[in-house]
């Protein structure tokens, strides 16, 4: 039971994230993703060191850099450029590629056998990735979709990082950390390379504080404890559940079609979330 309840916990925050698409695309300015990027993270991690109050110290400096730059810095800044270049359906399916590469680098990083249920759980995903991505509901752009893959191999180091390095602060402190971290490596690249940001409307503003609070500071949390307490294989799927929130909300809000290749996409992905949380079994 306590599994199942820290599975069921650590879901929220990917399906919210499915969310993010969505907020992405008809809230905030196009154009400026790594600006974006930098106001979703570095204001969260300030508002949370400030109630922490700790700041890392020692060999956690360069940890907590790297992390930082993986999970916030690099994905983000990449999952705007996807969100902005496919529908966001498309956008959020390409996360689903990371339940096999961190299995791969959990094996490189951790040392972790490689078992056939998590393989298959994987492919499960994979296919449920295929069906949606290939319908044919629009053209993809080539540089959308490889910017969704790199999203997806930088969360995926992130989490497997995550895991191996756990340091002995509350999960609060370890959170803004590095969102701070991941916002302040933003910050000189986005003055460089972005121009100003136009002034924002209420509408952007409440994009903003959504993708900040809700898509951020309350979801990583909530993931970070995930990763702390369950296999990174199994989180990492747990991440599937954001592309069927993006769909679905793409269907019901932007009225986009799902066909029947696209629904039986979604059955494979929840079937992928199902076999992830099955007993190891074999290894290869």
């Amino acid at each position: 039971m306590p599994r199942k309840f820290d599975m069921l916990i650590t879901a929220i925050a990917p399906a919210v994230w499915g969310s993010t698409y969505l907020v992405t695309t008809e809230l905030l300015p196009a154009g400026y993703p790594i600006t974006l990027a930098l106001l979703r993270a570095l204001p969260a991690g300030l508002i949370l060191l400030l109630l922490c109050r700790r700041l890392p110290k020692g060999v956690w400096i360069g940890r907590i850099a790297l992390l930082g730059a993986l999970n916030f810095s690099i994905f983000w800044v990449l999952l705007f450029v996807a969100a902005y270049r496919l529908p966001g359906g498309v956008a959020a399916t390409m996360g689903a590629t990371q339940p096999l590469i961190v299995i791969l680098l959990a094996r490189l990083f951790m040392g972790s056998n490689i078992r056939i249920m998590a393989v298959l759980a994987g492919f499960a995903g994979l296919a449920g990735v295929a069906l949606l991505v290939l319908a044919p509901i629009t053209a993809l752009d080539p540089l959308g979709v490889l910017a969704g893959l790199g999203g997806a191999l930088s969360m995926a180091a992130g989490t497997v990082l995550s895991k191996k390095w756990q340091p002995d602060v509350p999960l609060l402190t370890f959170t803004a950390w590095q969102l701070t971290a991941g916002g302040l490596i933003l910050l000189p690249i986005a003055v460089i390379i972005e121009p100003a940001l136009p002034g924002l409307s209420m509408r952007n503003m409440a994009g903003l504080l959504y993708l900040g609070l809700i898509g951020a500071a309350l979801t990583y949390a909530i993931w970070f404890r995930g990763v702390a307490k369950l296999p990174p294989n199994v989180v990492s799927t747990l991440g599937l559940f954001s592309p069927v929130t993006a769909a679905l909300l793409g269907w019901g809000v932007l009225g986009q079609v799902l066909n029947t290749a696209q629904g039986l996409g979604m059955m494979l992905v929840l079937l992928g979330v199902w076999l992830s949380q099955k007993r190891p079994g074999k290894s290869l």
